[in-house]
């Protein structure tokens, strides 16, 4: 995640030698945009010389040798313009999944081929009757199919614009402290732990620390929210965010390769290469149709070449190929994936795995942790208290403090604070290390101390003493076996949480919350936010094993967190969702991660997969669907009512699906 370059390079990327998916194939696509016009210019001496359907336009016209004129241009057309398909087919034949670049190939090569068999009967053999070439439809087919894919790349790189820019929201320069002076740095010469100055109006350049000052800070442009949010000593900043209207120092806490934006560039990418079970749908449809189309197509070319003449039936194998190539399917899901990608980042939500969206109309469960989840994390100390009359009340605070100085937990953070408040003396903790689940041990003045919650305490066979709210986070203090002292801590509901309960059972999907707090503490919020079922005392162990339990029972689960015990839940779950404040370790093993923070979000990630879900399914039946009906025309099964399609119409078919692909696409919103 780490290792992402940041640019405004991935336009020229794409166009110029980057590859592209396409059907479930790399194609390498080169510059469209000078090949399609190229191309074009190729082809205005066929469109003017050669007959369409062998009828010459009112606009075309011919001279002695114009014939071997449309030879020469059209060789060169099949194989410059030709080009990226037949390379495309190549690389589906080798990999022996044959998608759309084979059809197209199929398609025009059969055209060429076929054409270069009439200019020779009709020029050098000079038969009495004249076969119908099919230059015109070879040069129209080319330039509508490099057209399309141009189209195609200029749409998905304008719906990953605002993916793309994200990089330009980063100034170029930072004006870096250094001895006691401004120095202007570029960006990328910036180190974790260098202090930067940010001025009033200018953009923040790297993810940091606020070490003096104090200011209003516009995020909207990073993360989606509206309002200005006040920063002081002490808080954190994002890269791309706006500085208000007083100065501030910074010390940068990541670099331009690891920080936010560099995280939403990477992981918008990561999901674009991930592919969803229908996108494997589509992949498995395309091959299906070429199998079907040269079926079919050759089926055409017995039947009518046996009716009629081997011309007749030959142009009815062609339009059959033409008409069946599924340049829209190819594009069906890219178009809806890159679109959805797009609505994704601008509402805070990064979707790394496209699979989940398939998966999210399944969740009937969704199980939240509580700290950081449903809370805030903003722990605050309300009491710490000497159970042994030989240690004051300052005393334990210092040793538990003194200990809590090597986790950066949100609990640790408040002990800290409470601690400095307070002016005492620091204390010095050794060979401090985490008790999965449990707690703190390490040695103070050379003694062994163990920190630990409350059913550590028990299981050690230790009396917990009697505390004045229950319904608070306590941890114990133990030496010689016996509990010296606790320090309480309380919590606060995040705005929306309960919203949040509320419209999950609306739409039939049942809350429960997990946490390691006591009962009384888990009991108390899930009755102020109504969840009704709830789970308390629980190890990282223990919250997988009751999502394996409800997986067993049949139901998909969704699992929110944002600590480190969350991981092994987060994997485990039909959907991980990580907190965009949370851990490394949680966001990396999470499927979808809430950039806000916000547990509303939740919402907003359910109504775009299923929206997302509902137009690819629509885009599936526009681009593979109408075969049902065009393939049989193409193969002239309606010739008897009139209805027989050319090469050239069946394009235009193809294209127009193309069209209505995109455009359903582009109205995918939340």
């Amino acid at each position: 995640m780490n290792n992402m370059k940041m640019g405004n390079n991935s336009h020229d990327n794409m166009m110029h030698g980057g590859s592209m998916m396409q059907g479930g194939s790399m194609m390498h696509m080169g510059n469209l945009r000078q090949k399609f016009w190229l191309s074009l210019i190729l082809a205005v001496p066929i469109l003017f010389l050669s007959p369409a359907m062998g009828i010459h336009l009112p606009f075309q016209f011919q001279f002695p040798g114009s014939d071997f004129v449309v030879v020469i241009f059209a060789t060169a057309l099949f194989f410059y313009g030709g080009a990226p398909f037949l390379k495309g087919a190549q690389a589906e034949l080798k990999q022996r999944r044959p998608e759309m670049m084979t059809l197209i190939s199929l398609g025009i090569t059969v055209s060429y081929v076929y054409s270069l068999y009439a200019f020779v009967v009709n020029n050098i053999f000079h038969s009495e009757t004249m076969v119908m070439d099919f230059f015109w439809e070879l040069a129209t087919l080319i330039l509508i199919m490099l057209l399309g894919h141009w189209l195609e790349m200029k749409t998905l790189m304008q719906a990953q614009s605002s993916v793309s820019d994200l990089a330009s929201l980063l100034p170029d320069k930072v004006h870096l402290q250094q001895d006691g002076k401004i120095k202007d740095v570029a960006l990328n010469q910036v180190a974790t732990g260098a202090h930067f100055e940010v001025r009033s109006g200018e953009a923040i350049p790297l993810d940091g620390k606020v070490i003096t000052g104090q200011s209003s800070v516009n995020e909207s442009l990073v993360t989606g929210e509206s309002q200005a949010v006040s920063k002081k000593s002490g808080d954190q900043v994002i890269g791309g965010s706006i500085n208000g209207e007083q100065t501030l120092i910074v010390e940068a806490t990541q670099t331009v390769k690891t920080g936010f934006l560099a995280n939403v560039e990477h992981l918008v990418q990561e999901s674009q290469n991930n592919k969803s079970q229908l996108q494997s749908l589509a992949d498995k449809v395309a091959g299906w149709l070429f199998y079907a189309a040269l079926i079919i197509g050759v089926i055409a070319l017995i039947v009518w070449a046996s009716l009629i003449d081997f011309a007749t039936g030959l142009q009815r194998m062609v339009t059959v190929l033409v008409i069946a190539c599924p340049h829209a399917l190819g594009l069906a899901i890219p178009l809806v994936n890159a679109r959805s990608t797009t609505l994704s980042s601008q509402n805070g939500l990064l979707i790394r795995h496209r699979q989940v969206i398939d998966t999210s109309s399944k969740i009937d469960y969704v199980l939240l942790d509580k700290t950081g989840t449903l809370t805030e994390g903003k722990f605050q100390v309300r009491e710490c208290r000497s159970v042994n009359s030989q240690l004051s009340d300052q005393k334990i605070l210092q040793i538990i403090a003194a200990l809590e100085a090597h986790s950066n937990h949100p609990i640790a953070k408040s002990v800290q604070e409470y601690w400095q408040k307070r002016d005492l003396s620091a204390l010095t903790a050794e060979k401090v290390t985490t008790i999965a689940g449990q707690g703190l041990k390490g040695q103070v003045a050379g003694k062994e101390y163990q920190l630990l919650n409350a059913k550590a305490v028990q299981e050690q066979g230790l009396k917990l003493p009697k505390i004045q709210d229950s319904t608070l986070t306590t941890s114990y203090l133990i030496t010689d076996a016996q509990v010296q002292g606790y320090l309480s801590i309380g919590d606060q509901v995040k705005d929306g949480a309960a919203e949040l309960i509320a419209q999950l059972k609306q739409h039939n999907i049942t809350p429960m919350m997990l946490t390691g707090d006591n009962q009384a503490v888990a009991a108390k919020l899930a009755q102020q936010l109504k969840i009704t079922e709830f789970k308390a005392d629980l190890l990282p162990k223990d919250k997988q094993t009751e999502i394996l339990k409800l997986q067993a029972a049949g139901h998909q689960v969704m699992m929110v967190g944002d600590g480190i015990n969350d991981a092994p839940s987060l994997a485990q779950a039909n959907i991980g969702v990580a907190i965009g404040a949370g851990t490394d370790v949680a966001i990396d093993s999470a499927d979808v991660v809430l950039v806000n923070s916000n547990p509303l979000d939740i919402l907003k990630f359910l109504n775009l997969a299923q929206n997302t879900h509902r137009k690819t399914i629509q885009n599936l039946w526009w681009g593979a669907g109408y075969n049902i009906i065009a393939l049989p025309l193409a193969s002239g099964l309606f010739a008897f009512a009139g209805i027989v399609l050319s090469p050239a119409v069946g394009a235009i078919l193809m294209s127009l699906s193309t069209v209505v692909v995109a455009i359903n696409a582009l109205l995918l919103k939340i």
